[in-house]
């Protein structure tokens, strides 16, 4: 099993910036991809920004140019930064993580969600 713990959320103001982050642990044997999904109330949770191992970057077109996703692969870490940030960007922010078992058979896992705020 794998445990992906959030952290970084927060109240921001418009124009403002956060920085989140989410640290796996357990029983990992090989992490293939992890990133940043999130869910705003009504609505269904949306992909953020992924990375992989050998550091491929995937970001939503809403986000792309104001949010950078980056790792430290040694701390089975994954980090978010995020500028800019507007009402829109308000939502639970999920930290997933696909990691490989010694037997090569990968599993999603989540974290519990991290609140992002964005208002004046």
């Amino acid at each position: 099993q794998v445990q992906l713990v959030e952290s970084g959320g927060g109240l921001v103001q418009p124009g403002g910036s956060l920085r989140l982050s989410c640290v796996a642990s357990g029983k990992i044997f090989h992490i293939t991809t992890m990133g940043w999904y999130r869910q705003a109330p009504g609505k269904q949770r949306e992909l953020v920004a992924t990375i992989t191992r050998a550091g491929g970057r995937n970001y939503a077109d809403s986000v792309n140019g104001r949010f950078t996703i980056s790792s430290d692969d040694a701390k089975n870490t994954v980090y978010l930064q995020m500028n800019s940030l507007k009402p829109e960007d308000a939502a639970v922010y999920y930290c997933n993580c696909n990691a490989e078992d010694v037997w090569r058979v990968g599993t999603d896992y989540w974290g519990q969600g991290t609140q992002v705020t964005v208002s004046s």
